[in-house]
């Protein structure tokens, strides 16, 4: 049973040490990333300071975690196009395309969410 439980907790920090790799490989190589954590920073700050219920701020900066999850899925799409050939292919153009389009759309429904948000500040009832 310790030895199930050890592997278990190595398998864990190995886990955590390529998730932190894969992080930092993406933060070192792509200013989308760093422009969206700056993002999300900000849009974690004003949540935790305007007066927002805990269900509402949850909402807000879980969607800003994904807008960082799908900029680094775009990234990883664009790594590997770009690794499999450097001449330019119709699905390689297709493929980072609609990766493109994921962070567009997870960007799109943390907008949504703000902006009803702050509607509910500045209008409520």
């Amino acid at each position: 049973m310790a030895g199930r439980i050890a592997a278990e907790f190595r398998r864990l920090g190995n886990t955590i040490r390529w998730s932190w790799a894969g992080w930092c490989a993406a933060w070192r190589s792509e200013k989308s990333l760093r422009q969206w954590s700056a993002a999300q920073l900000i849009s974690v700050a004003l949540a935790l300071w305007l007066p927002l219920g805990l269900t509402e701020r949850a909402l807000i900066i879980a969607l800003g975690f994904l807008v960082l999850a799908a900029e680094l899925f775009n990234t990883a799409i664009e790594t590997v196009v770009d690794e499999i050939s450097t001449e330019p292919r119709e699905a390689a153009r297709r493929a980072k395309d609609c990766a493109s389009a994921g962070v567009a759309l997870t960007a799109i429904a943390a907008a949504a969410a703000w902006l009803v948000l702050l509607w509910g500040l500045v209008a409520p009832g």
